[in-house]
């Protein structure tokens, strides 16, 4: 069932947090106190209570408690302060923008860039038609551009009914880094604003952000990223009445009078971004290491370029020396002529892709990494926390898939092929530990998969992976887990993190997929995400979550009968700790397996309306 391209349900934006000093204070020194404790019981993990009957099994999850750890203390980091720069007033003219005093005073200039493929042309029409409405209350010139990697005729025909300029070029070399570096040879705006093909913005997109560039070393600012498309879901009451009628209409108001409202079939992949924008990347703000996302981000021209070309000649240099050097051993001299260095350089020059936007399937995160790198200028970004526009999500989990592993595949690849973290110069110490913390998460499925695996060879074996579960053991965890689920609760307040965090140890095959990818030496590929709903349901891409579900149920059964019958190893103590922990296991499993079988609900469907009406 596709998703017309012309409708969208009426729904709002969330409103970003505020910030306040005495929840940060509160959020700091119970993430500390989480850190202390968890220091301790990794010590303790260490020094007392590996099996040594069993270290094939003790260990590996040893370790894997330690990498996570480690994860942790950069995820705390990360969420350190809320502290964002806020904008001055709307520029006037550029030279408020700048600190050349030569700078002419004239309108500030915009170009707004609509990246497309293979999209409906239709559905760019939508975004067309939102970007000519924005709103400044200065004189400003915007010059909207539909860049078509596509090359369609019905496309350009939309460009040119819609009055805006179409761009497309001869290649698709570079995919949409260089569908925006072609653009960008054809442009001149002072600011470039990054639009997808289903990015819808709204009105006061620019009065919004263009005040934070008052500050000349602003380089670029981010919106986050809304998808207006996520179902809302079915109020428990009206979902129990289709299936049990008037009694089930009472049954579920009186569930929601005790526990409050519940939406059934709400948000199944997991989609919503809030946590994402308004907790993880606006706490980069701090150390000015929050990167572009692509989509809703502005840029300034300046930047980019200026980045480009100082990059652009660190490699041709580099060519040169390495060509130079490459002349000496096939001539045996000890040094070479003036004019042949110069031919090898020009050359060089030549043979070096030029490249505003970094030719990668995450051209958004490595223009960031490049941008904040240029220590000399030192360019910062903003994560501006109001949502400026509305997007299409992923509303299949084959769409969903294929999202996530470019995300992941990408992230792994500029780790290990460029992994700017140990690099003299460029990035700042925060700059790397933010940085560092994204790399990291990515490496989480090498930890994820003990933990998943871990209780299900405990029941199957009755072999514990501790020396014991005592009491001693139940102490030192106890505290750690207490704290650290109180810290998160503070530091993510008004956001859910439980739907987050079952996908993300439900994600293990993809990241591992991923991982092993880049390990191999293969290049990650640029398909791109369908914008329209894929018909059928996918078992396929959740074989192993039901492998886990399936093992750990099972594993429990044999588990417990085995303490019912007094078999060694089988103590109340490990039954417990590996019962809530296989449960807990199996339960994060769940919603990525629903989103493999899940179909729009009627009712979703129903209230979408006309998009050009709204």
């Amino acid at each position: 069932m596709s998703r017309p391209a012309s409708r969208f349900q009426t729904q709002t934006p969330w409103t970003p947090l505020p910030y306040s000093p005495w929840h940060e204070t509160l959020w700091q020194f119970l993430a500390t106190a989480s850190l202390v404790f968890g220091t301790w019981y990794i010590g303790w993990r260490w020094l007392g209570s590996i099996n040594f009957d069993a270290l094939w099994f003790s260990v590996p999850l040893l370790i894997a408690e330690t990498g996570a750890f480690l994860g942790l203390v950069l995820f705390t980091i990360n969420l350190w302060s809320a502290k964002s720069p806020v904008p001055g007033p709307l520029p006037a003219s550029i030279r408020d923008c700048t600190d050349d005093p030569d700078m002419p005073d004239r309108p500030v200039t915009v170009d707004v860039f609509f990246a497309t493929y293979s999209e409906d042309p239709e559905l760019v029409r939508l975004g067309l038609r939102d970007a000519k409405a924005f709103t400044y209350p200065h004189p400003i010139d915007i010059q909207i551009h539909v860049l078509d990697d596509g090359k369609r005729p019905a496309m350009q025909a939309v460009a040119e009914e819609e009055g805006v300029n179409y761009l497309t070029r001869s290649d698709n070399v570079g995919f949409k880094a260089g569908n925006l570096r072609n653009a960008m040879a054809s442009t001149s705006g002072d600011f470039i604003l990054i639009c997808d093909a289903d990015m819808r913005p709204f009105p006061t997109f620019l009065e919004e952000t263009l005040g934070y560039f008052r500050d000349p070393k602003v380089a670029w600012v981010q919106t986050p990223q809304w998808f207006y498309d996520v179902p809302p879901g079915v109020p428990l009451p009206a979902a129990l009445e289709r299936w049990l009628g008037g009694a089930g209409r009472v049954l579920g108001k009186g569930f929601e009078r005790i526990f409050g409202p519940v939406q059934i079939g709400e948000d199944p992949f997991a989609n919503d971004p809030q946590l994402f924008f308004d907790v993880i990347l606006r706490r980069r703000n701090w150390a000015n290491a929050s990167f572009c996302c692509g989509a809703g981000s502005i840029h300034r021209r300046e930047a980019v370029m200026e980045a480009a070309l100082r990059q652009w000649s660190d490699q041709v240099t580099a060519a040169a020396g390495r060509n130079e050097a490459a002349a000496r051993r096939l001539t045996g001299e000890e040094a070479i002529a003036d004019s042949i260095r110069d031919t090898m350089r020009w050359q060089g020059a030549l043979e070096e892709e030029f490249q505003p936007y970094k030719f990668h399937v995450s051209e958004d995160i490595y223009t960031s990494i490049v941008l904040h790198a240029d220590r000399e200028r030192g360019w910062k970004s903003v994560l501006h926390p109001k949502v400026q526009a509305r997007m299409l999500s992923p509303n299949d989990l084959l769409s969903w898939t294929i999202q996530r592993f470019k995300y992941a595949g990408g992230t792994l690849d500029i780790m290990a092929h460029d992994n700017p973290l140990f690099r003299r110069g460029g990035l700042s110490l925060p700059q790397r530990l933010m940085y560092g913390s994204t790399f990291y998460s990515y490496l989480s499925p090498l930890w994820n998969v003990v933990f998943l695996f871990s209780p299900i060879v405990f029941l199957f074996s009755g072999v514990p992976p501790v020396s014991g579960y005592s009491l001693d053991f139940f102490i030192h965890i106890a505290p750690f887990l207490l704290l650290n689920e109180l810290s998160q609760l503070v530091a993510l307040w008004g956001n859910s993190n439980a739907k987050g965090r079952a996908w993300y140890l439900a994600m293990f095959p993809l990241n591992l997929q991923a991982l092993w990818t880049v390990v191999r030496g293969k290049k990650i590929s640029f398909p791109v995400t369908p914008k329209d709903r894929q018909v059928g349901s996918y078992p396929r891409l959740v074989k192993w979550q039901i492998a886990v579900v399936v093992l750990t149920l099972t594993g429990l059964i044999w588990g417990w009968s085995a303490f019912a019958a007094g078999r060694e190893g089988y103590s109340l103590g490990a039954m417990i700790a590996n019962t809530v922990w296989g449960i807990s296991n199996a339960l994060a499993m769940v919603p990525m397996i629903k989103a493999a079988f899940w179909q729009p609900d009627l009712v979703y469907e129903a209230a979408i309306v006309e998009g050009a009406t709204s």
